[in-house]
Protein backbone atom coordinates (compact mmCIF):
# COMPACT_ATOMS: atom_id res chain seq x y z
CA UNK A 1 0.00 0.00 0.00
CA UNK A 2 1.00 3.49 0.11
CA UNK A 3 2.48 3.09 3.68
CA UNK A 4 5.51 1.71 1.49
CA UNK A 5 4.72 4.48 -1.41
CA UNK A 6 8.66 6.70 -1.45
CA UNK A 7 7.36 10.16 -1.32
CA UNK A 8 10.94 10.98 -1.89
CA UNK A 9 12.00 10.06 -5.44
CA UNK A 10 10.60 11.24 -8.76
CA UNK A 11 7.87 8.80 -10.04
CA UNK A 12 6.78 7.98 -14.06
CA UNK A 13 3.35 8.62 -14.47
CA UNK A 14 2.43 4.91 -14.69
CA UNK A 15 3.56 4.96 -10.66
CA UNK A 16 1.47 8.47 -10.04
CA UNK A 17 -1.66 6.43 -11.48
CA UNK A 18 -1.01 3.31 -9.16
CA UNK A 19 -0.67 5.66 -6.34
CA UNK A 20 -3.93 7.90 -6.98
CA UNK A 21 -5.94 4.19 -7.36
CA UNK A 22 -4.04 3.00 -3.70
CA UNK A 23 -4.96 6.29 -2.15
CA UNK A 24 -8.69 6.08 -2.85
CA UNK A 25 -8.43 2.07 -1.88
CA UNK A 26 -7.41 3.46 1.68
CA UNK A 27 -9.41 6.13 2.34
CA UNK A 28 -12.29 5.43 0.32
CA UNK A 29 -14.50 7.48 2.79
CA UNK A 30 -12.54 10.63 1.82
CA UNK A 31 -10.99 10.59 -1.48
CA UNK A 32 -12.43 9.75 -4.84
CA UNK A 33 -10.96 10.04 -8.48
CA UNK A 34 -12.59 12.34 -10.94
CA UNK A 35 -11.76 12.04 -14.65
CA UNK A 36 -12.32 15.65 -16.10
CA UNK A 37 -10.67 15.56 -19.77
CA UNK A 38 -8.15 14.24 -22.13
CA UNK A 39 -5.07 15.29 -22.93
CA UNK A 40 -3.78 15.72 -27.05
CA UNK A 41 -1.94 11.82 -26.99
CA UNK A 42 -6.04 10.84 -25.29
CA UNK A 43 -4.70 9.87 -21.86
CA UNK A 44 -7.16 10.78 -19.42
CA UNK A 45 -6.71 13.62 -17.26
CA UNK A 46 -7.51 12.97 -13.66
CA UNK A 47 -7.68 14.36 -10.03
CA UNK A 48 -8.17 12.99 -6.71
CA UNK A 49 -11.42 14.80 -5.08
CA UNK A 50 -10.50 14.93 -1.27
CA UNK A 51 -13.18 15.48 1.51
CA UNK A 52 -15.81 14.81 3.82
CA UNK A 53 -19.00 13.65 2.25
CA UNK A 54 -21.60 16.23 4.16
CA UNK A 55 -24.54 15.94 1.57
CA UNK A 56 -24.38 19.56 1.25
CA UNK A 57 -23.12 22.03 -1.27
CA UNK A 58 -19.30 23.05 -0.53
CA UNK A 59 -16.54 25.00 -0.76
CA UNK A 60 -13.73 23.68 -2.34
CA UNK A 61 -9.49 24.50 -2.69
CA UNK A 62 -7.86 23.88 -6.26
CA UNK A 63 -4.45 22.62 -6.65
CA UNK A 64 -2.55 21.27 -10.09
CA UNK A 65 0.82 20.11 -10.76
CA UNK A 66 3.02 19.02 -13.33
CA UNK A 67 1.33 21.91 -16.29
CA UNK A 68 4.86 21.87 -17.34
CA UNK A 69 6.34 18.58 -18.01
CA UNK A 70 10.25 19.02 -16.67
CA UNK A 71 8.94 20.54 -13.04
CA UNK A 72 9.04 17.46 -11.61
CA UNK A 73 9.15 18.61 -7.98
CA UNK A 74 5.66 20.11 -8.95
CA UNK A 75 3.98 16.47 -9.05
CA UNK A 76 6.22 15.25 -6.35
CA UNK A 77 4.73 17.97 -3.90
CA UNK A 78 0.68 17.18 -4.73
CA UNK A 79 1.68 13.91 -4.06
CA UNK A 80 3.29 14.74 -0.52
CA UNK A 81 0.41 17.10 -0.10
CA UNK A 82 -2.49 14.90 -0.69
CA UNK A 83 -0.69 12.46 1.78
CA UNK A 84 -0.10 15.00 4.07
CA UNK A 85 -3.69 16.05 4.41
CA UNK A 86 -4.95 12.81 4.85
CA UNK A 87 -2.57 11.71 7.63
CA UNK A 88 -4.23 15.27 9.28
CA UNK A 89 -7.19 15.03 8.48
CA UNK A 90 -7.17 11.81 11.42
CA UNK A 91 -5.64 13.72 14.57
CA UNK A 92 -6.21 17.46 13.33
CA UNK A 93 -9.06 18.80 14.75
CA UNK A 94 -8.90 22.36 11.96
CA UNK A 95 -7.89 20.07 8.97
CA UNK A 96 -10.80 17.79 9.94
CA UNK A 97 -12.99 20.92 9.90
CA UNK A 98 -11.70 22.17 6.56
CA UNK A 99 -12.53 18.52 5.11
CA UNK A 100 -15.59 18.94 6.32
CA UNK A 101 -16.46 22.65 4.93
CA UNK A 102 -14.80 21.92 1.71
CA UNK A 103 -13.40 19.72 -0.77
CA UNK A 104 -9.50 19.43 -1.74
CA UNK A 105 -9.47 18.60 -5.65
CA UNK A 106 -5.42 17.80 -6.56
CA UNK A 107 -4.16 17.02 -10.01
CA UNK A 108 -0.76 15.66 -9.57
CA UNK A 109 -0.27 15.84 -13.07
CA UNK A 110 -2.06 17.91 -15.64
CA UNK A 111 0.27 18.13 -18.50
CA UNK A 112 0.23 13.92 -18.71
CA UNK A 113 1.87 13.77 -22.14
CA UNK A 114 4.69 16.29 -21.62
CA UNK A 115 5.33 14.39 -18.36
CA UNK A 116 5.80 11.02 -20.28
CA UNK A 117 7.89 12.62 -22.67
CA UNK A 118 10.58 14.37 -20.51
CA UNK A 119 10.93 10.74 -18.81
CA UNK A 120 11.52 9.18 -22.69
CA UNK A 121 15.48 9.97 -22.47
CA UNK A 122 18.18 12.52 -21.56
CA UNK A 123 17.45 14.42 -24.57
CA UNK A 124 13.47 14.91 -23.86
CA UNK A 125 14.44 15.42 -19.90
CA UNK A 126 13.91 19.25 -20.48
CA UNK A 127 10.42 19.69 -21.89
CA UNK A 128 7.77 22.01 -21.01
CA UNK A 129 4.96 22.17 -23.40
CA UNK A 130 2.24 19.57 -24.20
CA UNK A 131 2.43 17.16 -27.49
CA UNK A 132 0.15 18.52 -29.78
CA UNK A 133 1.62 19.56 -33.08
CA UNK A 134 2.50 22.95 -34.41
CA UNK A 135 0.76 24.66 -37.41
CA UNK A 136 1.05 23.25 -40.29
CA UNK A 137 3.58 25.49 -41.74
CA UNK A 138 6.19 25.19 -38.29
CA UNK A 139 7.96 21.84 -37.80
CA UNK A 140 7.88 21.69 -33.96
CA UNK A 141 5.42 20.26 -31.30
CA UNK A 142 3.90 21.52 -27.98
CA UNK A 143 1.69 24.37 -26.33
CA UNK A 144 3.13 26.15 -23.34
CA UNK A 145 -0.07 25.69 -21.38
CA UNK A 146 0.86 28.05 -18.64
CA UNK A 147 0.15 30.66 -21.71
CA UNK A 148 -2.85 28.87 -23.22
CA UNK A 149 -5.93 30.23 -20.56
CA UNK A 150 -8.32 32.72 -21.61
CA UNK A 151 -6.82 35.70 -19.41
CA UNK A 152 -5.03 38.63 -21.65
CA UNK A 153 -4.39 35.95 -23.75
CA UNK A 154 -1.16 36.32 -26.97
CA UNK A 155 -0.44 40.00 -25.78
CA UNK A 156 2.70 39.55 -23.48
CA UNK A 157 5.78 37.09 -22.77
CA UNK A 158 4.96 34.86 -25.64
CA UNK A 159 6.37 33.76 -28.69
CA UNK A 160 4.19 33.19 -31.74
CA UNK A 161 7.00 30.88 -33.24
CA UNK A 162 5.79 27.32 -32.27
CA UNK A 163 9.26 26.06 -31.49
CA UNK A 164 9.56 28.75 -28.86
CA UNK A 165 8.98 27.20 -24.92
CA UNK A 166 6.19 30.18 -24.52
CA UNK A 167 4.44 29.40 -27.97
CA UNK A 168 0.76 30.58 -26.60
CA UNK A 169 -1.05 28.25 -28.55
CA UNK A 170 -3.14 28.88 -32.09
CA UNK A 171 -6.15 30.70 -30.08
CA UNK A 172 -7.21 30.74 -26.08
CA UNK A 173 -7.90 27.20 -25.00
CA UNK A 174 -6.99 25.74 -28.26
CA UNK A 175 -5.42 22.75 -25.80
CA UNK A 176 -7.20 19.84 -24.53
CA UNK A 177 -5.42 20.19 -20.55
CA UNK A 178 -6.06 23.65 -20.72
CA UNK A 179 -9.79 23.14 -21.79
CA UNK A 180 -10.19 20.54 -19.40
CA UNK A 181 -9.37 22.90 -16.41
CA UNK A 182 -11.07 25.49 -17.79
CA UNK A 183 -14.07 23.80 -17.77
CA UNK A 184 -14.21 21.85 -15.12
CA UNK A 185 -13.48 25.05 -12.56
CA UNK A 186 -15.28 27.03 -14.64
CA UNK A 187 -18.49 25.17 -14.45
CA UNK A 188 -18.38 25.34 -10.52
CA UNK A 189 -16.64 28.47 -10.15
CA UNK A 190 -18.39 29.67 -6.97
CA UNK A 191 -17.16 26.67 -5.13
CA UNK A 192 -13.65 27.99 -5.31
CA UNK A 193 -12.03 29.83 -2.89
CA UNK A 194 -8.45 29.39 -3.72
CA UNK A 195 -6.63 28.19 -6.95
CA UNK A 196 -2.97 27.27 -6.42
CA UNK A 197 -0.73 25.86 -9.20
CA UNK A 198 2.48 24.85 -8.98
CA UNK A 199 5.91 25.22 -10.76
CA UNK A 200 9.43 25.31 -10.38
CA UNK A 201 11.63 26.79 -9.74
CA UNK A 202 12.86 30.19 -8.17
CA UNK A 203 11.36 29.74 -5.03
CA UNK A 204 8.43 32.78 -5.96
CA UNK A 205 5.16 32.99 -4.58
CA UNK A 206 2.92 34.70 -7.69
CA UNK A 207 -0.10 36.91 -7.64
CA UNK A 208 -2.08 37.92 -10.64
CA UNK A 209 -2.03 39.57 -12.53
CA UNK A 210 1.15 38.56 -14.92
CA UNK A 211 0.44 40.97 -17.71
CA UNK A 212 1.88 44.76 -15.85
CA UNK A 213 -1.53 46.98 -16.97
CA UNK A 214 -4.26 45.12 -14.29
CA UNK A 215 -3.90 44.76 -10.86
CA UNK A 216 -6.22 42.33 -8.75
CA UNK A 217 -9.28 43.98 -6.96
CA UNK A 218 -7.74 42.37 -3.41
CA UNK A 219 -4.09 42.39 -4.73
CA UNK A 220 -3.73 43.87 -0.71
CA UNK A 221 -4.82 40.88 0.61
CA UNK A 222 -3.13 38.89 -1.75
CA UNK A 223 0.14 40.37 -1.01
CA UNK A 224 -0.54 40.27 2.90
CA UNK A 225 -1.45 36.48 2.60
CA UNK A 226 1.48 35.74 0.24
CA UNK A 227 3.93 37.41 2.48
CA UNK A 228 2.62 35.63 5.72
CA UNK A 229 2.69 32.12 3.54
CA UNK A 230 6.23 32.61 3.04
CA UNK A 231 7.16 33.17 6.11
CA UNK A 232 5.76 30.27 6.81
CA UNK A 233 7.71 28.11 4.76
CA UNK A 234 10.63 30.43 5.61
CA UNK A 235 10.28 29.06 9.30
CA UNK A 236 10.76 25.58 7.63
CA UNK A 237 14.28 24.90 6.26
CA UNK A 238 15.16 28.87 5.92
CA UNK A 239 14.56 29.27 2.81
CA UNK A 240 13.49 32.37 1.37
CA UNK A 241 10.54 32.64 -1.08
CA UNK A 242 10.05 36.13 -2.71
CA UNK A 243 6.39 37.28 -3.02
CA UNK A 244 4.71 39.26 -6.12
CA UNK A 245 3.41 39.74 -9.28
CA UNK A 246 5.10 37.51 -12.24
CA UNK A 247 6.51 41.57 -14.01
CA UNK A 248 7.20 42.59 -10.34
CA UNK A 249 9.68 39.49 -9.86
CA UNK A 250 9.62 37.33 -12.46
CA UNK A 251 8.84 38.50 -15.63
CA UNK A 252 5.33 39.33 -17.70
CA UNK A 253 3.23 37.01 -19.24
CA UNK A 254 -0.36 36.29 -20.28
CA UNK A 255 -2.76 33.37 -20.35
CA UNK A 256 -1.75 31.92 -17.34
CA UNK A 257 -3.95 29.43 -15.17
CA UNK A 258 -3.43 31.71 -12.16
CA UNK A 259 -4.56 35.07 -13.86
CA UNK A 260 -7.99 33.39 -15.60
CA UNK A 261 -9.09 31.79 -11.95
CA UNK A 262 -8.66 35.54 -10.67
CA UNK A 263 -10.08 37.12 -13.63
CA UNK A 264 -12.99 34.41 -13.06
CA UNK A 265 -13.56 35.67 -9.25
CA UNK A 266 -11.67 32.46 -7.70
CA UNK A 267 -10.09 35.07 -4.93
CA UNK A 268 -7.36 33.72 -4.04
CA UNK A 269 -5.09 32.66 -6.77
CA UNK A 270 -1.47 31.60 -6.94
CA UNK A 271 1.45 30.40 -8.58
CA UNK A 272 4.01 28.64 -6.25
CA UNK A 273 7.61 28.45 -8.06
CA UNK A 274 9.77 25.35 -5.95
CA UNK A 275 13.12 24.85 -5.29
CA UNK A 276 15.69 26.10 -6.15
CA UNK A 277 17.42 29.18 -7.36
CA UNK A 278 19.11 27.95 -10.84
CA UNK A 279 21.93 25.50 -9.17
CA UNK A 280 20.28 22.60 -10.29
CA UNK A 281 17.26 24.05 -11.60
CA UNK A 282 14.67 21.58 -13.71
CA UNK A 283 16.73 18.49 -12.23
CA UNK A 284 16.08 19.02 -8.73
CA UNK A 285 18.33 16.63 -6.78
CA UNK A 286 15.96 13.91 -5.43
CA UNK A 287 17.78 14.82 -1.44
CA UNK A 288 15.89 18.03 -2.03
CA UNK A 289 12.72 16.67 -2.23
CA UNK A 290 11.60 16.18 1.01
CA UNK A 291 12.57 19.76 2.55
CA UNK A 292 10.99 21.34 -0.57
CA UNK A 293 7.72 19.56 0.24
CA UNK A 294 7.77 20.70 3.75
CA UNK A 295 8.13 23.80 3.46
CA UNK A 296 5.93 24.28 0.49
CA UNK A 297 3.20 22.19 2.60
CA UNK A 298 3.41 25.06 5.47
CA UNK A 299 3.32 27.49 2.48
CA UNK A 300 -0.16 26.44 1.09
CA UNK A 301 -1.59 25.80 3.94
CA UNK A 302 -1.07 28.59 5.67
CA UNK A 303 -3.13 29.88 1.81
CA UNK A 304 -5.66 27.63 2.63
CA UNK A 305 -6.50 28.28 6.14
CA UNK A 306 -6.50 31.84 5.41
CA UNK A 307 -9.05 31.42 2.48
CA UNK A 308 -11.38 29.29 5.03
CA UNK A 309 -11.09 30.97 7.55
CA UNK A 310 -12.42 33.74 6.13
CA UNK A 311 -15.23 32.05 4.19
CA UNK A 312 -16.34 29.95 7.47
CA UNK A 313 -15.39 32.25 10.28
CA UNK A 314 -16.87 35.43 9.17
CA UNK A 315 -19.89 34.36 9.16
CA UNK A 316 -19.47 33.03 12.88
CA UNK A 317 -18.27 36.84 13.54
CA UNK A 318 -21.04 38.01 11.41
CA UNK A 319 -23.24 35.65 13.85
CA UNK A 320 -21.76 36.83 16.94
CA UNK A 321 -21.87 40.54 16.38
CA UNK A 322 -25.23 40.20 15.35
CA UNK A 323 -26.44 38.73 18.49
CA UNK A 324 -24.63 41.49 20.73
CA UNK A 325 -26.77 44.09 18.58
CA UNK A 326 -29.38 42.57 19.52
CA UNK A 327 -28.37 42.20 23.06
CA UNK A 328 -27.68 46.03 23.14
CA UNK A 329 -30.46 46.62 21.52
CA UNK A 330 -32.61 45.07 24.37
CA UNK A 331 -30.84 47.67 26.99
CA UNK A 332 -27.98 44.82 27.97
CA UNK A 333 -25.23 47.13 27.58
CA UNK A 334 -21.82 46.15 30.07
CA UNK A 335 -23.77 47.49 33.57
CA UNK A 336 -26.23 44.77 33.94
CA UNK A 337 -24.34 41.81 32.51
CA UNK A 338 -21.44 42.29 35.98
Amino acid sequence: GNQAYDYYRYHPMHEISDWMEQTVKENPDVVNIVQYGQTYEKRVISLLKIGVNTGEKKKAIWMDCGIHAREWIAPAFCQYFVSQILQAYKTDPKMADMMKNMDFYVTPVLNIDGYIYSWANESTRLWRKNRSPGPADCGCDGTDLNRNFDANWGTIGVSFNCCSQTYPGSQPVSEPEAAAVTYFVGSRIDEFLCFLTIHSYGQLLLVPYGHPNFTAANYNELMEVGLAAAEAIKKVHGKQYRVGTSPAILYPNSGSSRDWARFSGIPFSFTFELRDNGTFGFKLPEDQIQPTCEEAYSGALHIITYAHDKAFNGAVAAAVANLWAVLLAAGLTGTNLM
